[in-house]
């Protein structure tokens, strides 16, 4: 019985110590960011995905903050404009809200992956024009001005929302 208890205290400590050392590894590898640990296998894994994350559009401009403010922004100007306004009448603004964040933080480099439907999908069914287009690009903009990002973030940004135009206007692909 003594050797028995013995054995199974040797294990345990053996077990405790193991997991110790997992979770210390573990953290010689992570990476925190907006509230998030990222954990890797090596070091050079961890700083590969640190250089990516900071040199990313999203960090520049300020992240989940910034993006939170410019998307409130953005749909605000969006909801007083009666050229593109009809399209939300039936949309629950909050889930949009949280969407939109979710698409812009993804493509403007948040370590976070866009799940939701891609572009031509989502806008399949709306019947939107070049005019619907620029309308909510010239909002963009007007919010990015607002929230006085540099220019050279504020073109990189436009020139994303132009790289969707065909999806979100369900037009062929250009050069196709």
């Amino acid at each position: 019985m003594k050797r028995t208890l013995t054995t199974l205290l040797t294990l345990a400590a053996l077990f405790t110590s193991l997991a110790t050392a997992d979770e210390a590894a573990k953290k010689a590898f992570s990476f925190d960011y907006e509230g998030q640990t990222y954990s890797f296998a090596t070091q050079a894994e961890r700083d590969r995905f640190e250089k990516k994350v900071t040199g990313s559009l999203y960090h520049q401009i300020g992240g989940k903050a910034a993006v939170d403010a410019a998307v409130d922004l953005f749909y605000t100007k969006v909801l007083a404009d009666d050229k593109v306004n009809f399209f939300f009448d039936d949309v629950n603004m909050k889930r949009q809200h949280s969407k939109q964040k979710a698409f812009l933080s993804a493509a403007f480099g948040s370590p976070v992956p866009y799940e939701g439907k891609d572009m031509r999908t989502a806008h399949a069914q709306l019947d939107l024009t070049e005019a619907h287009f620029a309308a909510i690009a010239g909002h963009l903009q007007a919010t990015l001005t607002e929230l006085k990002l540099d220019q050279a973030l504020i073109d990189q940004i436009m020139a994303i929302a132009a790289s969707t135009k065909d999806d979100v206007l369900n037009q062929p692909k250009a050069g196709k």
